[in-house]
């Protein structure tokens, strides 16, 4: 226990340290909040957007931290040799993977608290009897998410590996309906949207905590599936060297 904590130490030290997932966790999510709910640029039916960004940017910061912050740090560990040096340490690999997944939890906690406080402050006006069940699909978020990032960064060289996170996090969050509503998407981007994990983890947070919404079936569905698939991906064909 005492080797699992104090890697989940080092590790959410040196997030906090590294000011490129500083960016991408807090202050982009805390940014598009605060820019989009200020300026109308969203072509929305919805009269304050600030009640359709507050939940869609919680999500957005599940991804960032599950997706980025986790595969790009993993993929250079792996780069530079570190992660076969931890495998041969008492801390051993399960309590690795315990610790990375634990400090992207505490950097989720930390980012709701802020990005809560700041939408309420916007005025928001959440559902406060969605909070259980966003609380789950942010778990089944960050499993999905973070199986595929070590996926990659157990795969993909250390550049390839940072060029593919931040492209597909950018391609998730555009086609995810966290910033734009996912109504005003054509179509056919919708329908392969929908097989995504990013859009049905909008839809849990948004129709949680917005007044009046209601959560689609087939988004627990979608969600739990890559929850569990992307993690035994990753064990499955995760290399550490």
């Amino acid at each position: 226990m005492k080797a699992l904590l104090a890697q989940l130490r080092i590790e959410i030290t040196l997030t906090v340290r590294n000011g490129e997932q500083l960016l991408v966790n807090l202050f982009i999510p805390l940014g598009l909040l605060v820019f989009f709910s200020k300026v109308e640029v969203l072509n929305s039916d919805e009269a304050d957007p600030v009640q359709f960004l507050s939940p869609a940017v919680l999500g957005l910061a599940v991804m960032s931290s599950s997706l980025v912050s986790l595969g790009i740090s993993t993929g250079f560990e792996r780069y530079y040799g570190v992660l076969k040096r931890l495998g041969a340490t008492p801390l051993g690999r399960p309590r690795w993977v315990a610790a990375k997944f634990g400090s992207v939890l505490a950097i989720e906690l930390a980012q709701w608290t802020v990005l809560i406080v700041a939408a309420l402050l916007l005025g928001w006006t959440p559902d406060h009897g969605g909070w259980p069940m966003s609380a789950v699909a942010a778990l089944l978020g960050t499993a999905a998410f973070g199986g595929l990032a070590l996926l990659m960064a157990g795969t993909l060289g250390g550049m390839a590996n940072l060029a593919a996170t931040n492209g597909l996090f950018l391609a998730l969050m555009v086609t995810g309906g966290m910033v734009v509503p996912f109504e005003e998407m054509p179509g056919a981007l919708q329908a392969v949207a929908k097989l995504l994990p990013a859009a049905p983890l909008a839809d849990v947070m948004i129709g949680s905590l917005r007044v009046g919404e209601q959560v689609h079936t087939g988004s627990w569905v979608t969600l739990a599936t890559w929850a569990v698939a992307t993690p035994i991906l990753a064990a499955w064909r995760f290399t550490w060297e």
